[in-house]
């Protein structure tokens, strides 16, 4: 078993099920910190809107923001996403285990084809 915080875990793996907010991590991963405006720009809605996303991030310790006069600038803060990196890893031999067979059912059942044999 493996232990963590599972607060830290709820809200890392809340704030990943977004795919803007998962924008938000990959853009900062690249480009190191940008600020509010650079991250929403390419998202289509009003700042407000944005900023609700940055919220969950910020409270996940995802990202942390920095203010330099009026400019506010985002950074990617990894330990949150490291613990669960280190928890996920707990699981992928069972998972890599069960996933491999099923994928394999999978590839075998194509519609038209008569499973009977494989059946037994």
């Amino acid at each position: 078993m493996v232990h963590s915080d599972a607060g830290t875990l709820d809200a890392v793996f809340s704030a990943l099920s977004d795919a803007t907010r998962r924008d938000v991590l990959e853009r900062l991963g690249r480009g190191g910190g940008l600020t509010v405006s650079e991250l929403a720009q390419p998202h289509g809605m009003s700042l407000t809107g944005f900023m609700k996303h940055l919220r969950v991030l910020e409270e996940a310790g995802l990202v942390s923001r920095t203010k330099e006069g009026r400019i506010v600038r985002c950074a990617l803060s990894p330990a949150p996403m490291q613990e669960a990196a280190v928890w996920l890893s707990h699981y992928e031999k069972f998972w890599a285990g069960r996933l491999d067979p099923a994928a394999s059912a999978e590839a075998m059942v194509r519609p038209g084809r008569n499973i009977a044999p494989l059946l037994g």
